[in-house]
């Protein structure tokens, strides 16, 4: 029975140890990914930059006119009082 508290002891150490490695794996995995991603970033960036450069530089649109003035140009009092007249009492 003595052996017992030496052995859950030992396997407590064993299981913080394997804790400890899975979690050095988990982060080593997690940066080599990262790493990874910055460089295809880079490089789609660098072909989009290529892109731009080698495509034309587009004309802005010419304006448009004066856009025209909706219903018949009543100011909104003008437009409630006929609002009132038809019997539309908001």
């Amino acid at each position: 029975m003595a052996d017992n508290p030496k052995r859950q002891e030992a396997n407590v150490k064993f299981a913080k140890l394997q804790r400890g490695q899975t979690a050095q794996r988990t982060t080593a995995d997690y940066e080599i990914e990262a790493a990874a991603l910055r460089a295809k970033t880079e490089r789609l960036k660098a072909l989009r930059l290529e892109r731009d450069a080698a495509a034309p530089k587009s004309v802005p649109a010419a304006p448009k006119g004066k856009s025209k003035k909706r219903g018949s140009g009543n100011s909104l009092p003008e437009w409630l009082d006929g609002q009132a007249k038809e019997g539309r009492n908001g």
